[in-house]
């Protein structure tokens, strides 16, 4: 049996218990070579803490009786750096501040956090300090400047880590109200707690004590805010070398199914199977500009195989729910002028998210202005960990950017759902309706459905770029069920693409369930002098005899032919395909054909 830290980001608990653990401290000397103050970016739940606990107890002088049963069988324990177990460790952690109350109050957490770090430091180090450090309840930056004068008195310097260090920020985004940012701007603009404190540490590294700082958040927002007052952090997190230093190859992930396997007693084929899930579901990120292989997120991995190892099947949730408040972070986007227009386009493969570069330069006030460009809201999706780089450029050298996986799908659909869907009743409706679907292929009730409600959401909206695209996308979100389809968009069938196919879950077959194949056309009324009311008047006889019509169905068919044949090829005899052609008419009706 696998132990699966899941949760867990003890290392030393970790290794001398005996959970799995991916070794990534082989990065070690990378990061000494890259500097001396670094600073790390990835989402949410990616293993930033972890990775800041291997360091503690890497570079721990009090940890170096047990450098061999830590790093012995680990890479780095074949050749280590020169500096292991040199440095007394000072950890920060923002996330256990509370950013709620007023000012004071929030000045206040911030105090005790950073005293309460440095009561633990002189208690893990009083044998080698000799220094009286003074500990001061109001004025955690004057306790800073004691410790700093204690180690000073020592051979030893500091390494000072600092996780989740814009969490603050976070929390004013999040909170989105002015007196949020108030607060915020009182801590780390001027003379602000936040600020001096970065001061103190920036002047620390002066040879004043602090060697060495590694940082870890999700943003840029704090470093951009605090330019003057800590200008010194070197950023890493686009660095080629440094991609996979959180995160899990996929041979990593099927060494580990490989082990369920045993344990379960699974054959190849379905080890194979489970790979391929999840694959489709957490795979997919890239933190270079580089081509570099695809990431996968560790914290949804584990949750997976910890599952798959205890039950000897899929969890039937493939999202952690402790990955859901990522949809507030698409939600903030969404609500932003022209949001929804990025949220909508990030769900259609073909219509990519292009931008020049990454913005690295925006603080808080930037984050709560009305307006921002399409640049800004990329950028902050990517760095939320719900978009991610393409391997590939545009011809002009710009990035695009894309939907992860199956799972961050999801949160994307939600929230358009949320949009479009706003109430019960109608969310009830559009339940049963797709439900009816699901089993029993009958597709004119979803088809009245879409034109009688869903539809109408768009008379209420700006989408002048409506096109096939935007149908796609609302038959995406109106169908979209992770828990028993693997659903994709622009599924890439022999170097061609289906609009749309939903294949049931492997786990889920059992159920009376139906695979899907859908294609989609659109036509502009006023490019062919149709009107809204000339098309409602149509009979689906005299719809049907249009020659647009009649066009856009036949190229569908030619292209559904071909797809159906290769899906039948790939799955066999246990594909219970039902294959649709659909085209609207403008947003005022829909003519389907099933092939």
């Amino acid at each position: 049996m696998i132990k699966f830290p899941y949760g867990n980001a003890d290392f030393y608990k970790i290794i001398t218990q005996n959970y799995f653990y991916v070794d990534r401290t082989n990065k070690i000397e990378l990061l000494e070579d890259a500097g001396d103050v670094l600073l790390f970016l990835r989402p949410r739940r990616f293993g930033k803490s972890l990775l800041l606990s291997m360091l503690e107890n890497y570079y721990d002088v009090n940890k170096a009786d047990e450098f061999e049963r830590l790093f012995g069988h680990l890479a780095i324990g074949q050749d280590p750096t020169p500096l292991h177990n040199q440095y007394l460790i000072l950890k920060w952690n923002f996330s256990e501040i509370d950013a709620q109350g007023d000012v004071e109050e929030i000045k206040q957490a911030l105090h005790d956090h950073i005293n309460g770090s440095i009561k633990d430091f002189v208690s893990r180090y009083q044998t080698l300090l000799s220094y009286q450090v003074e500990i001061n309840p109001t004025n955690a930056v004057a306790s800073l400047a004691s410790i700093l004068t204690a180690v000073n008195m020592t051979p030893y310097k500091i390494y000072l880590l600092i996780d989740e260090y814009d969490n603050f920020a976070n929390e004013v985004l999040m909170a989105g109200q002015s007196s949020s940012q108030t607060r915020y701007e009182t801590l780390i603009q001027g003379e602000g707690m936040l600020k001096i404190l970065f001061k103190v540490v920036k002047s620390g590294t002066e040879g004043r004590g602090i060697d060495r700082v590694f940082i870890t958040g999700v943003s840029p927002v704090v470093m951009s805010d605090m330019t003057s007052g800590f200008n010194i952090a070197t950023n890493i997190y686009l660095e080629p070398d440094f991609n996979d230093m959180c995160g899990f190859w996929e041979h990593e992930v099927a060494e580990a199914l490989q082990q369920i396997a045993t344990k379960c007693q699974f054959s190849t084929e379905q080890v194979d199977e489970a790979l391929h899930m999840m694959r489709t579901f957490y795979n997919g990120y890239s933190f270079t500009y580089e081509t570099e292989p695809l990431i996968y997120n560790p914290t949804l991995s584990i949750y997976f195989m910890r599952s798959f190892q205890r039950h000897c099947k899929y969890p039937r949730q493939m999202l952690d729910h402790n990955m859901a408040m990522d949809r507030n972070k698409i939600a903030y986007v969404s609500q932003l002028p022209y949001g929804e227009t990025v949220i909508s386009q990030a769900l259609n493969d073909t219509d990519s998210l292009v931008i020049s570069a990454l913005a690295d330069r925006f603080g808080v006030k930037e984050m709560l202005r009305q307006s921002h460009d399409r640049t800004f809201m990329v950028s902050l999706l990517y760095y939320f960990g719900v978009l991610t780089l393409s391997e590939s450029l545009t011809a002009q050298g710009k990035l695009i950017l894309h939907i992860p996986n199956l799972v961050i799908r999801k949160l994307y659909v939600e929230r358009i759902q949320e949009m479009l869907l706003p109430g019960f009743t109608i969310r009830d409706e559009a339940e049963r309706v797709v439900e009816h679907f699901y089993q029993s292929g009958d597709i004119q009730p979803l088809c009245d459905f879409m034109t009688q409600k869903y539809f109408k959401v768009f008379d209420n909206r700006d989408y002048r770029w409506a096109n096939e695209l935007t149908i796609k996308t609302a038959f995406l979100t109106m169908l979209f069920n992770d828990t028993f389809y693997i659903m994709d968009s622009e599924t890439s069938l022999q170097r061609d693409y289906a609009d749309l196919t939903m294949i049931i879950r492997p786990d889920m077959r059992r159920f009376q369930l139906l695979d899907f194949l859908l294609e989609f056309k659109y036509i502009e009324l006023g490019k062919h002098n149709l009107t809204g009311e000339q098309v409602r008047a149509m009979s689906v006889e005299e719809l049907n005899a249009l020659k647009l019509v009649k066009q856009a169905l036949k190229d569908s068919k030619t292209k559904l032919t071909r797809y159906r044949t290769t899906l039948q090829s790939t799955y066999g005899s246990k594909l219970r395909l039902r294959t649709y052609s659909v085209v609207a008419v403008g947003f005022d009706r829909l003519v389907w054909i099933e092939i």
